[in-house]
């Protein structure tokens, strides 16, 4: 007899995709536009090259992100995303307004604490 396998829960689908502690802030930036991998260096200060490369790479197995390829010298690759990591707007813009909302609200307190 066959066992069906449980229905992966979607939280978890997401997190698989977007989890990593760069990779939502990667497509924060891209929901802006297309952008150069130095861009997205400038963007990201604390990003060591290898791990940016490694989202993106992963981000676009994903399908969320398409990377272009010029063929000139020197190099020229952009990112951008795709319809399917357009989708995640909404999901994003509730993240930053959900961390504006946490900072206002911590340094409310903070402030609370210190008075």
């Amino acid at each position: 007899m066959k066992q069906t396998q449980p229905k992966p829960c979607p939280v978890e689908v997401t997190l698989g995709v977007l989890g990593g502690k760069w990779k939502p802030m990667i497509l924060f930036y891209l929901l802006q536009g297309t952008c150069r991998f130095s861009e997205l260096r400038r963007l990201l200060p604390d990003v060591t090259q290898q791990m940016l490369t490694t989202h993106l790479r992963e981000l676009e197995a994903h399908g969320v992100v398409h990377r272009q390829v010029y063929a000139q010298v020197p190099p020229k690759v952009e990112y951008s995303l795709t319809e399917l990591g357009r989708s995640l707007a909404p999901l994003l813009d509730l993240m930053a307004q959900w961390g504006e909302k946490y900072t206002k609200a911590t340094k409310a307190t903070a402030s609370d604490r210190a008075s």
